[in-house]
């Protein structure tokens, strides 16, 4: 373990100083842009704390609904009121195209927040024809925090923006620094984004540099990151990394046979999870 922390080091300082060249934008405004954005929106709208009233609870969270046609976005909403987790995370590629009638279609097939708390995370297609503006529009913040409070202790949820294939510089400052000063304070720390850090299988989708991708699960090691669930490749699957468990989600596009969603539990501080068809 003592040789893993300082080669998980080195590898660290050489990508940080990577990390600032590395340029990977399929969009108009940069990873930074949208990041500031977000920091904008959150000062305007604090991060929430979802209160439980036990220390046991459970998250759904979905990726890669790609809308135009909405059948299985509504049968998935319909379970999830049913279920009442304490929050549903979209993990992003909410939209195919990022066109402002596909992001307000999706918002339309959404359910009050009275009756289903959730929160949305922007992918790579809702970035497609200039969508960012019209995302943050609807939707605000794309990079956030939340946590749970259980009557025995809380947990941490960081939610990040990495439908340009890339973290950019200002906000791993900002995740850095929120793992190195918050995470001590918490139970568990949790990381949702849209795009997955392993190829488990061959496809024709982008992912981060490699230099990006060695910083960051060096950075999830270090802060003793739980788990990070992702969506991106379509296909579920699991990797572990030292002490984190890099999760894969199912995509919910229509007409696909294996749809579904990721429900995780916690229990009395124990992390469970499994994929759910829809």
């Amino acid at each position: 373990m003592e040789y893993l922390v300082k080669a998980l080091n080195i590898l660290l300082f050489i990508s940080c100083c990577l990390l600032t060249s590395c340029n990977k934008e399929e969009t108009p405004e940069t990873a930074n842009q949208r990041f500031n954005q977000s920091m904008k929106w959150n000062e305007q709208h604090p991060y929430q704390e979802i209160v439980v009233p036990s220390d046991n609870y459970s998250i759904i969270s979905v990726a890669d609904i790609h809308v135009g046609s909405t059948e299985n976005l509504d049968l998935f909403v319909n379970k999830a009121k049913i279920m009442m987790p304490a929050v549903v995370v979209f993990a992003g590629d909410l939209t195919s195209t990022g066109k402002a009638e596909d992001l307000t279609r999706f918002e339309n097939h959404l359910p009050d927040r009275s009756s289903l708390n959730y929160l949305l995370i922007a992918g790579n297609h809702d970035l497609y024809s200039g969508g960012w503006p019209e995302f943050y529009k609807k939707f605000g913040a794309s990079t956030f925090m939340f946590t749970i409070k259980t009557p025995v202790a809380s947990d941490l949820f960081i939610c990040l923006e990495t439908g340009g294939f890339t973290l950019g510089r200002d906000q791993f400052d900002w995740l850095k620094n929120i793992l190195e000063v918050l995470r001590p304070g918490y139970r568990r720390c949790i990381i949702f984004t849209h795009v997955n850090f392993f190829r488990t299988r061959h496809t024709f989708s982008t992912n981060p540099f490699s230099e990006e991708v060695t910083t960051l699960l060096a950075t999830f090691f270090m802060n003793n990151v739980d788990m990070v669930v992702t969506g991106h490749d379509h296909e579920h699957s699991i990797e572990t990394f030292a002490n984190t468990t890099y999760i894969i989600m199912d995509a919910l596009l229509d007409g696909l046979s294996n749809a579904g969603y990721f429900k995780l539990t916690v229990s009395n501080g124990r992390i469970g999870y499994s994929f759910e068809k829809l």
